[in-house]
């Protein structure tokens, strides 16, 4: 039996699964909040031994089929604080509280919608066709992505002592490419990350008598340019590296000079050394900006979050290339760039020791993408994830999510009657 034997239930899945979606899409959950999400997702899994609450709010589906190698299929859940700006008819409208007690609108603006209804449509074919497969297959749904730590809160709550680890972990995400297309690519996909919050200590006073304070927010200025210099003095050309201050925050009032600055910084690499030499000559400026400033405090710097490199296992990736390139033809399965952006996805892989390999899939219309790219205006016209008007296609992105997990779990897990090896 085929992978698209397998399939063949899923035009009759889906219009449920649209439906799925477009429920998940009006009613998004921030980080570790996703208590909806998880209990209509782990209410799918007919079949299934169940467990959810792990790591807050993660679901597992443990779903045991005679000997054979375990296969661990992944989604986040989790949505952003971002205002939809798509224009859809079912749009979210959501607001909710965040960790901090602000109030902030909610959308699934990285597709995270997406990628839980493919695992939802993938788990159902699965389970239905047992007799197409042997081995253990671990469905997971996993929250807090966007936080950074969702995978290692699922880990460290015993996610692997429930049902054993797992021989190979598979995990996709939806991009900005054409819909129906597939990316793969081995060795190093998507970057590292690390997440500082830092705050400046000065001397507050009137803004009318400056020369008595030791001004935060000219402090924070300083520190925020001399930071880009990071990249384009002390980095190589010939290496890479992101150094973004998202956030800034100071005063309360034009004629009153605070006593502290906080900013939010954002790393992104994609080697480890050039990881930990951009972290350092961020500590090294905001500690020299702070001197030069007469600081009467040093400042603090804390790391809010960070996760590694995420590094596809190259023979496990050639085989699900070559997988897929058969189940779709070669001129869908393309070579997925390297991504500035990162995912906690390889925690489970590091976590276990297993190979794992993590692939992504076109949702804009394939046809306004290529337009788009032959005029040299992809970035302008292309809404990408994390943008307030970032919405896939349904189709067909629908579809394809689920196909490429169930050609993937086929791969890995035994065929009934094979010989089994150690």
């Amino acid at each position: 039996m085929t992978a698209r034997d397998v399939l063949a239930r899923l035009d009759g899945l889906l219009p449920e699964l649209e439906k799925l979606y477009l429920d998940l899409h009006r009613h998004p959950e921030l980080s570790f909040a996703e208590h909806r999400t998880a209990a209509e997702l782990a209410r799918r899994l007919t079949g299934y031994e169940v467990h959810t609450g792990i790591g807050g709010t993660g679901v597992l589906g443990v779903l045991r089929n005679g000997p054979g190698p375990t296969v661990l299929l992944r989604a986040d859940i989790d949505a952003l604080p971002v205002e939809e700006k798509t224009g859809l008819d079912y749009a979210s409208t959501v607001r909710a509280t965040d960790a901090d007690g602000n109030e902030v609108p909610v959308m699934h603006a990285c597709g995270h919608d997406m990628h839980a209804t493919w695992l939802s449509g993938a788990a159902t074919l699965l389970a239905e066709a047992r007799h197409a497969w042997q081995g253990t297959l671990l469905v997971v749904f996993q929250p807090g992505e966007e936080a950074g730590d969702g995978a290692e809160a699922m880990i460290h709550d015993g996610l692997f002592d429930v049902a054993g680890g797992p021989d190979v972990v598979l995990g996709q995400h939806v991009v900005p490419g054409g819909a129906g297309w597939v990316l793969t690519r081995p060795g190093v996909i998507m970057a590292a990350t690390d997440a500082l919050r830092v705050v400046l200590r000065g001397r507050g006073g009137h803004g009318a008598r400056p020369e008595c304070t030791v001004d935060p927010v000219v402090l924070a200025a300083s520190v925020v340019l001399r930071l880009q210099t990071i990249v384009s003095r002390e980095i190589s050309a010939t290496e890479s590296a992101v150094v973004t201050v998202g956030s800034l925050h100071a005063g309360t009032a034009h004629n009153v000079i605070p006593e502290e600055a906080v900013l939010e910084v954002n790393v992104r690499a994609f080697d480890e050394a050039v990881r930990q030499k951009v972290l350092a000559a961020v500590e090294r400026i905001v500690h020299g900006e702070a001197a030069t400033a007469g600081a009467p405090e040093p400042p603090e710097i804390t790391r809010v979050t960070g996760f590694g490199v995420t590094v596809n296992d190259e023979p496990a990736n050639t085989r699900l290339t070559g997988s897929f390139r058969e189940f779709f033809g070669p001129e869908r399965v393309l070579e997925a760039p390297l991504i500035t952006g990162s995912e906690d996805f390889g925690e489970f892989g590091g976590a276990s020791g297993a190979p794992s390999v993590f692939w992504l899939v076109g949702g804009a219309d394939a046809e306004a993408v290529l337009e788009a790219i032959a005029a040299s205006r992809f970035e302008q016209d292309i809404p990408s994830n994390h943008s307030p008007r970032f919405a896939p296609v349904l189709h067909p992105t629908l579809r394809t999510g689920v196909e490429t997990l169930v050609v993937g779990a086929l791969e890995f897990l035994s065929v009934p009657g094979e010989t089994l090896t150690a």
